[in-house]
């Protein structure tokens, strides 16, 4: 968690925005028996993380999360009193696990604003959800549409092992080729059925959909394919991490192309020109559609620092 949270600030000092998010995990973090010891950490942790940003030169840059317990587990309500309670000011969201239904929401958020309001913070906690199981990836548009969730994660792990054996261990794995005899993550039906009903939801509602982990965290060459076709072929937006050394390759993977970015600034600074009215470009015809997904690409070059200083769509990003 320490050289999770030095990374992040290294990095955004390197590009001049946060990249990634830190996620501080109790559910899976925590030693039987001592959560509550757990909890504190992580609450020392995120708070003394917040302080130093304030004090940067990238002030507000940090983007620290805490992963508690299920709602259903005894230390959920110790989590969120030890952490939100102490910490809330620092905290960009907070991760629930196991979430299978609205109700399962409605029930964490009791808590999580009674710890918010008692620690001062006026701004309420936005909500990221793990999708876990079968009855979640049914449930997943009506998750997505509450006002407070802000991105659904897939817990691919949990996921497989919620089918009592039908789908086999290697659907918690990614093969070489991915190929439908592999049945791997990328593969097996269900998996990916699951993948797909999550990012649908998640761009039908405006939310973020992130992508679940690779496990083979020494494999990069396996990572960056895995994270190529998360983001372009199943529509996912962010990517968990197990391994600082995931995050550079997953942020490479999900940051347009230089030849797409050069198109995209190329076809918004023409539109831009002609007040945006429909134009040709190299043979095609652009209308506000097409706009649209250029200016995307756009904001996403920028936000990985791929949107060059010189590039004339920088005018769209003053400092």
């Amino acid at each position: 968690m320490v050289k999770s949270l030095t990374l992040q600030a290294e990095l955004s000092q390197e590009f001049g925005t946060c990249v990634f998010d830190v996620t501080l995990d109790c559910e899976d973090g925590a030693p039987v028996g001592g959560e509550k010891d757990h909890a504190e950490m992580v609450a020392e942790l995120a708070d003394s993380a917040w302080s130093a940003s304030q004090n940067s030169p990238h002030h507000g840059l940090a983007r620290i999360a805490a992963r508690v317990h299920p709602v259903d587990h005894p230390a959920f309500a110790q989590d969120v009193e030890t952490i939100v309670g102490r910490a809330a000011q620092a905290l960009c969201h907070v991760m629930i696990p196991k979430v299978d239904s609205v109700a399962d929401i409605e029930c964490a958020l009791i808590q999580i604003d009674q710890a918010a309001l008692a620690s001062g913070r006026t701004t309420p906690l936005p909500i990221h959800v793990l999708i876990e199981s079968p009855l979640a990836v049914h449930h997943a548009a009506d998750i997505a549409a509450h006002p407070r969730v802000e991105s659904l994660s897939f817990g691919l792990m949990d996921f497989v092992s919620a089918h009592g054996g039908a789908i086999p261990a290697s659907a918690m794995a990614t093969s070489e080729l991915s190929r439908p005899e592999d049945l791997d993550q990328f593969s097996h039906p269900l998996v990916v059925r699951a993948k797909l009903a999550i990012t649908a939801a998640c761009h039908a509602f405006g939310k973020t959909a992130a992508h679940c982990v690779v496990t083979e965290f020494k494999n990069i060459a396996k990572l960056e394919a895995a994270a190529r076709h998360a983001s372009r072929a199943l529509g996912f937006g962010r990517m968990w991490s197990i391994h600082p050394d995931q995050i550079r390759p997953i942020l490479a993977a999900f940051a347009p192309a230089a030849h797409e970015v050069a198109q995209a600034s190329r076809i918004v600074c023409a539109a831009h020109a002609a007040d945006w009215a429909p134009i040709s470009v190299d043979g095609h015809l652009h209308d506000r559609a097409s706009y649209r997904y250029f200016w995307q690409v756009l904001v996403r070059a920028h936000q990985t620092a791929r949107l060059q200083s010189h590039d004339p769509a920088q005018v769209f990003f003053p400092a």
